[in-house]
């Protein structure tokens, strides 16, 4: 999860004010985490507890209903619901959530099913879904050993056409909440990198929704193992973290030993 808490963390200055500038600031004073990270600690708490996914989504975003940047309207309303149910959305809020599932099962079926369980409780469009098993697959074949080209060839394959470059969508690129417009340049941004400072450069540069993006392509620069996650980042941006959401990553990392930095 710290990839993705740190992808957060550096583009949520930049998610309603673009920069395209690849030197940008990593760190500001105004730096922390958004909704992003909330809902991606509560995923993990769920796993954690062996808790329906929609309760813990539920009880930490009304807990810390009133984050950087705020909710999405869609979920906003969600939280607000006494019996809440999925409202058909494929925002990519599916995806920026799912992180932690990429490390905490033991197969790609399963970690593809628990995707899928994760996303639905909202997010039950079908591209909502697609989404979070994109992502959670592409986490669970890196940290089993898997490289970038054979990731390339099966999200291209089992998911989303990624036989595009970042430099040819720059231009045209703009802010899209959903999963089909965020999801494949964020896995393109960790694919054309060289590091996991260069990957969240290349996310937050690429203009749009700056800390979604970046979510999601640290949360694949995490699961390469020949990328380091520089002490800095980690420390800023956990800084920023509310001491209750902080204890959940630390448990997470305890029972599933799962990240690359230590």
């Amino acid at each position: 999860m710290y990839g993705a808490i740190i992808g957060d963390f550096v583009g949520s200055v930049y998610e309603f004010d673009n920069t395209l500038d690849y030197d940008f600031p990593l760190i500001t004073a105004e730096s922390e985490i958004t909704d992003d990270s909330i809902l991606t600690i509560a995923i993990a708490d769920a796993i954690l507890l062996k808790k329906d996914y929609g309760e813990r989504l539920y009880y930490w975003g009304n807990k810390f209903s009133h984050p950087k940047g705020a909710y999405g309207n869609s979920f906003y309303n969600w939280l607000h619901n006494l019996n809440p149910k999925p409202y058909n959305s494929y925002g990519n809020g599916s995806a920026m959530r799912v992180s932690s599932i990429g490390w905490a099962f033991d197969t790609l079926e399963e970690t593809i099913k628990q995707a899928q369980l994760s996303a639905e409780c909202t997010h039950n469009h079908p591209e909502g879904i697609k989404g979070a098993q994109a992502v959670a697959a592409a986490i669970f074949l890196l940290r089993n050993g898997k490289n970038k080209g054979f990731v390339h060839q099966y999200i291209s394959a089992n998911y989303y056409d990624l036989n595009f470059n970042l430099q040819d969508i720059r231009p045209s690129y703009h802010f899209d909440v959903t999963c089909q417009g965020t999801v494949p340049p964020a896995i393109k941004c960790y694919l054309e990198s060289s590091n996991f400072e260069d990957a969240i450069r290349l996310a937050v540069s690429l203009g749009g929704d700056s800390d979604t993006l970046a979510c999601i392509t640290g949360s694949l620069a995490e699961a390469d193992p020949s990328y380091q996650i520089p002490e800095e980042l980690k420390k800023a941006a956990m800084n920023t973290i509310p001491t209750e959401l902080k204890h959940i990553v630390e448990l997470f990392k305890i029972a599933y030993f799962c990240f690359s930095t230590d």
